[in-house]
């Protein structure tokens, strides 16, 4: 016997049964329902909403799971109906009450799914009829030259990704010309590839008609925190060298305020422990490996790591959000295995 969900796929018309069935789905977590605007009231109509929706989306959902994540769609379906076709309708809902572009923040550690959510969005967003713009935090890092100029005036930036490796001023111009409406923007872009894997700026874009920004990056909205909590920071914040690093980041996490000041919505894509990050990090490498590219080693993954968490540890500067409803609009928990948790909203 098919399910409603089935039934919605098959183009049919949906019989009351599995119109209960979809109400029940939709309403049962409840602060998933609260986080997207569900209720009892409307919950037949949000669903008719998504429904037309997803068999518009579907084609091209199809195409992306099968090129983009080597996935079958039908393993897909259940998350693009609960979470990413929701979340799409959110964000045309408040782009449309703005009546100018909307700037959403995506904030996640790496391997939470921040790209591809925003592809996913992409797809959904452009059925709605809004033009969307991918934009990584990454596409603002300071030129290969310069990054070596920074290192030389701080040798503990090794790596690019903390704050102080980023062009503030490339971001805040951009954003405000979309935000203005000037089309066409030019939209710069970063090459990790570059420089045998130190990066650099490639060839920009040009975008016309922008609608909606996705900004995504590993610490995009995360806010300065009091230099006393690193007195008693967590590991690998160990050293007195460790914590004047720490302290240092913090301090030059306050040049981004400006661009975090133009986002209007901030979704934090969080994981119920952080130290998955870890075995993330390590799954890509091997399936790098495993598929002939060169990798990292697990040790040098576990340095590399710790590096990112003495500069911004999850626990001090993540952690924390959740409990402010000024910070974060929408929290989606991300599980061990990749798959999605609790979604909810403070702000709902």
């Amino acid at each position: 016997m098919k399910s409603w969900f089935e039934e919605i796929l098959t183009g049919t018309e949906v019989e009351e049964t599995w119109q209960q069935e979809a109400r029940e789905a939709a309403l049962t977590d409840k602060l998933r329902a609260t986080a997207f605007g569900i209720t009892p009231e409307n919950v037949d109509e949000v669903i008719q909403v998504r429904s037309h929706l997803l068999k518009s989306v579907l084609p091209a959902f199809s195409e992306f799971c099968q090129t983009n994540l080597q996935v079958q769609p039908q393993e897909m379906l259940q998350v693009l109906w609960d979470l990413w076709l929701p979340l799409g309708i959110k964000l045309a809902s408040h782009c449309q009450q703005l009546e100018r572009p909307l700037i959403q923040g995506i904030l996640g550690a790496q391997g939470t799914g921040k790209t591809t959510m925003s592809k996913v969005l992409n797809l959904i967003l452009q059925q709605l009829g809004y033009r969307t713009l991918g934009l990584s935090l990454d596409d603002l890092y300071k030129t290969y030259s310069d990054r070596l100029a920074l290192i030389q005036q701080d040798p503990r930036l090794i790596w690019r990704g903390p704050p102080g490796t980023h062009d503030i001023e490339l971001g805040l111009n951009l954003i405000d010309q979309i935000r203005q409406r000037q089309s066409p923007v030019i939209v710069p872009r970063f090459d990790k590839s570059a420089y045998g894997g130190a990066g650099d700026r490639t060839t920009p874009e040009i975008i016309t008609g922008v609608d909606i920004v996705l900004f995504e990056g590993w610490f995009v909205g995360v806010q300065p925190i009091n230099a006393d909590l690193f007195d008693t920071a967590p590991p690998p914040i160990i050293t007195d060298e460790d914590k004047t690093f720490a302290r240092d980041i913090n301090h030059r996490l306050h040049d981004y305020l400006p661009l975090w000041a133009r986002l209007d919505s901030l979704i934090l894509l969080y994981p119920t422990d952080y130290r998955c990050s870890l075995e993330w990090r390590k799954q890509a490498e091997q399936q790098m490996i495993a598929a002939g590219k060169s990798g990292m080693s697990n040790a040098e993954i576990e340095q590399f790591v710790n590096y990112f968490w003495r500069s911004l540890h999850p626990e001090l500067f993540i952690k924390p959000l959740l409990a402010d409803p000024t910070a974060v609009d929408l929290v989606i928990e991300i599980q061990a295995d990749h798959s999605f948790g609790a979604v909810y909203s403070d702000r709902a």
